[in-house]
């Protein structure tokens, strides 16, 4: 331990104090936020409670507790790490919460973070009817995070969880057998939908690779740490989004839903299709780019995707 190091663990004592020590180092370093959090605030305490193995939603009057000495240089290693090394926090404690579940990640995957999570908390409602839904698909799965998220919530359904990445298939079995699901997720290595079994779905789900090459180049450090393949999309980000909406209606059950995340790509995506009727939703807790089509909207609109491959 270096003196700097040593000050700090001497003088700060409680959880509150790291937490708060934790932020001002963060926001004096301008690490970039954006992987779970929003705020070096919410940052810092990630990192401390994850460190001490408390629960993120530790009751106040817990923050005042006495750390011990080898917990804060625990925490203050984990602090400085998260700035010199400029990686998400969710790589230095493997692991992110996605829509309440505690997930595995390392950088074999992107972090979880798709404002998805909202949706699957409302069960696809009313888009679909809860007790119709048997079959569900997740493309680009990653970490596992959205397939096993709709597997808790539809209970009784099926879910095939689908990329071509086997480092991000291993994460995801790696949840799956954490969350003891491996009889409703079943993983599958394919390029989308090239080595699925012929089924029709009720959900299509994707949060598919949708970075253009421009947009790639500028991102800030912290993204450069995950996988570029989870991120790159092609010259204007729309190479496998495109794919996915010419594909998708052969594999949507009749009153089937297709929903896909496309972040800053959804203008590009309006403007190549402006006769497409796209429902861009809205979210209460934040995040926009993610439309929804129908299964009919697939089926008229094919031609034209099928086109623009």
């Amino acid at each position: 331990m270096n003196s700097t190091a040593d000050d700090v663990t001497d003088t700060l004592v409680s959880i509150r104090d790291y937490i708060r020590w934790g932020a001002s180092r963060f926001a004096e370093s301008r690490v970039y936020l954006g992987h779970g959090t929003q705020a070096p605030l919410d940052e810092a305490a990630a990192i401390v409670l994850h460190t001490i193995h408390q629960p993120y939603d530790l009751a106040d009057p817990y923050l005042e507790t006495r750390l011990t000495h080898p917990e804060r240089r625990a925490i203050v290693a984990l602090i400085d790490r998260r700035i010199s090394e400029r990686k998400p926090s969710a790589y230095l404690t493997h692991e992110a919460i996605f829509a309440g579940l505690s997930f595995y990640v390392d950088e074999r995957v992107l972090v979880p973070r798709s404002p998805i999570a909202e949706l699957i908390a409302e069960r696809f409602m009313p888009a679909v009817e809860e007790s119709q839904v048997f079959n569900i698909l997740d493309l680009c799965t990653g970490s596992g995070c959205i397939a096993i998220a709709c597997a808790y919530a539809f209970p009784e359904a099926q879910v095939d969880a689908v990329d071509l990445s086997a480092d991000a298939l291993e994460v995801a079995k790696i949840n799956i057998e954490k969350h003891d699901l491996a009889e409703s997720v079943t993983l599958h290595q394919s390029d989308l939908f090239n080595e699925l079994p012929a089924k029709p779905y009720d959900i299509i789900v994707s949060n598919p690779p949708y970075v253009s090459e421009a947009e790639w180049q500028s991102l800030p450090a912290e993204y450069h740490a995950e996988p570029a393949m989870g991120f790159k999309g092609g010259v204007s980000g729309l190479d496998l989004v495109v794919r996915i909406l010419a594909a998708s209606s052969r594999y949507l059950a009749k009153a089937g839903i297709l929903i896909v995340e496309v972040g800053n790509t959804a203008e590009a995506l309006q403007n190549m299709f402006p006769e497409v009727p796209f429902y861009w939703l809205e979210f209460e807790k934040g995040g926009d780019g993610v439309f929804l089509l129908t299964a009919d909207q697939t089926r008229d609109y094919h031609s034209l995707f099928a086109n623009a491959l």
